[in-house]
């Protein structure tokens, strides 16, 4: 199955980038061996809409642009908060069910749309506190790479 983040707001050049992209390099070679190809990070710039629905809006249609016919794994604190080994467990059972296509969308700073929440197969957060666009990009890559180990069986992840 194909990984993508879909994510509004770019990445600067800096600390949090270089941890994000190491993360996703690791994925890039740790995936395929449990049938996961991480085919990149789509980044789109953050809507400049004066209205928070309006901005929410424009954000949706180019996820939808982005998305086709993938499943959507949305980022949002309105969203269950699972283990990794449940995240892994989850991203195994899309692949094994035949989804083709996995997008994980990360939000901009106003979040996602309800349609696009409902439109979801999974809506997934990293607790309830607030956590800055870099920092979610970062969390989401080790969390990623993480669940290629726990799929694989790798020490990587001890609990």
């Amino acid at each position: 199955m194909r990984l993508s983040v879909h994510a509004v707001g770019r990445m600067k050049a800096g600390a949090e980038r270089e941890l994000a992209d190491r993360y996703f390099g690791r994925l890039t070679k740790a995936g395929p061996a449990v049938g996961l190809d991480f085919a990149g990070v789509a980044e789109i710039a953050e809507s400049r809409a004066r209205d928070v629905g309006e901005r929410r809006r424009e954000e949706a249609v180019a996820l939808a642009a982005h998305r086709a016919d993938a499943a959507l794994i949305l980022l949002d604190e309105r969203g269950k908060n699972p283990t990794s080994e449940d995240f892994a467990a989850l991203i195994a059972a899309l692949r094994d069910r035949g989804r083709k296509h996995l997008v994980l969308a990360i939000g901009g700073p106003d979040g996602h749309d309800a349609a696009s929440r409902q439109a979801a197969d999974y809506v997934l957060s990293f607790g309830a506190q607030t956590w800055p666009h870099q920092l979610v990009r970062v969390m989401l890559a080790e969390q990623l790479y993480r669940a290629a180990t726990i799929l694989a069986g790798h020490p990587y992840h001890r609990a």
